[in-house]
């Protein structure tokens, strides 16, 4: 065998050195299998976890944005009567008229939409009868929540002033009363009354334990006559209003303005607690965002513990692999075999073993990833920098791994090795 020199160590012998590493390697099969085993476990374990919580964080995401990006939401609270809450079941502390003024007022605000929404409501066409949620709403609604009737259109600025008994279905309840048949047309018989269906809304899907798609839309004037009752103190009662921006960055100004008309229409000051809520969907999408990326890196950090018990298994497998081998290092350093020859060669048999057990482990993790994606209807999310992140780990942990029996089987004395049996 030549003897190696660290001028001498070109890509010829690299190329040699690694030949006998992957020879070691495959003379042991069931050992380097058992070996690479936690490297397999661990970086998989690591791929998909992290997919799956992007898949998730994404999915999330996409679902709040269903309900608008660049929204707020104020919510009537209970009425208060010399500073008492009066309870749910008071007067609404909501009014059209509230929805108006911030819609002519609130200079940062670009469009505002009312609603006035009960759910439970019995619904019956021929011999099908569902419970849904009916909400009335103005004529805003397609525009501030950025979703417009997929079959048919939505109610006319006439069916609103009317009261017009008219009526666009969610996808949902659409498919449970009329399945595959036409639904435009037809008439639905809500809390004893008919109403003509003119819409279906597109699938829209759930955010929470809210189902968008199981609800129906009808004017919003017919909703506080005929359905609800109006039970303002004066005006039209309502539920709440969305209002709309020109992009996110004017939210915080919105909810600014819209806190302040309210407080002031409605004769609260300090220290009167509100009687509104106001949701900032923004804040809703970052909070969902951050519990979601604490979870994924929280199950990541466990899932990479295994990386590091596959790092020991690595550490151990070498040094049992030294002392088996004592013999063999010893002849070959009688034949001329440098200190930085032997290293080398332990070395790359601790960098390979974990390198294609990290490879084998990516792939498992990208189709775990793409199972998961399937059966949790998520987006598929395989970022670049995992797969990066992977080989980047998995070639650390064979050089740490390797190093202590690399240098061992470097330091042994030949005469010793040789005399071993």
């Amino acid at each position: 065998m030549l003897k190696l020199k660290p001028k001498e160590f070109n890509n010829s012998l690299a190329t040699e050195i690694t030949k006998m590493a992957v020879e070691s390697l495959w003379s042991n099969k069931l050992r380097t299998g058992l070996t690479m085993l936690g490297m397999i476990i661990g970086i998989s374990s690591v791929v998909a976890i992290t997919s799956v919580g992007q898949g998730v964080q994404k999915a999330t995401e996409q679902q709040i944005q269903s309900l608008g990006s660049d929204v707020i939401l104020v919510i009537a609270g209970a009425s208060n009567t010399g500073g008492i809450s009066q309870g749910g079941g008071s007067a609404s502390t909501l009014t059209w008229d509230d929805a108006e003024a911030v819609a002519t007022q609130a200079s940062a605000a670009k469009t505002v939409t009312a609603f006035l929404q009960r759910g439970s409501i019995q619904i019956v066409y021929g011999g099908q009868n569902i419970s849904t949620a009916v909400v009335g709403t103005d004529l805003n609604y397609p525009d501030v929540k950025d979703t417009y009737p997929e079959q048919g259109q939505y109610f006319s600025q006439t069916d609103l002033d009317s009261a017009a008994p008219v009526v666009v279905l969610g996808t949902k309840v659409k498919e449970q009363l009329f399945g595959e048949q036409e639904a435009i047309g037809k008439e639905i018989r809500i809390q004893k009354q008919l109403f003509r269906v003119i819409g279906v809304m597109p699938t829209k899907g759930a955010v929470g334990n809210m189902d968008q798609d199981d609800r129906v839309f009808i004017p919003l004037t017919n909703m506080s006559r005929r359905i609800v009752g109006n039970n303002a103190i004066s005006g039209v009662s309502i539920s709440g209003f969305w209002v709309s921006a020109a992009d996110s960055s004017q939210l915080d100004a919105i909810q600014f303005q819209v806190t302040n008309l309210l407080r002031l229409r409605h004769n609260i000051y300090p220290p009167q607690f509100d009687d509104f809520r106001i949701i900032n969907q923004v804040d809703i999408a970052n909070t969902y965002t951050s519990i979601v990326g604490m979870f994924t890196v929280m199950i990541g950090a466990i899932a990479g513990i295994s990386l590091v018990v596959g790092g020991i298994g690595i550490a151990n497998i070498m040094l049992v692999s030294v002392v088996e081998r004592t013999k063999e290092i010893g002849i070959r350093k009688a034949m001329g075999a440098t200190k930085n020859a032997i290293l080398t060669q332990f070395l790359t048999e601790a960098i390979i073993v974990s390198t294609v057990g990290g490879s084998i482990g990516i792939g498992f993790g990208m189709g775990i990833a793409l199972a998961a994606s399937s059966i949790m209807t998520i987006p598929l999310v395989i970022s670049p920098w995992s797969i990066i992140t992977g080989f980047g780990i998995s070639a650390t942990v064979g050089l740490v791994a390797g190093v202590v029996p690399a240098r061992n089987a470097a330091q042994l004395d030949p005469i010793t090795a040789l005399r071993s049996e």
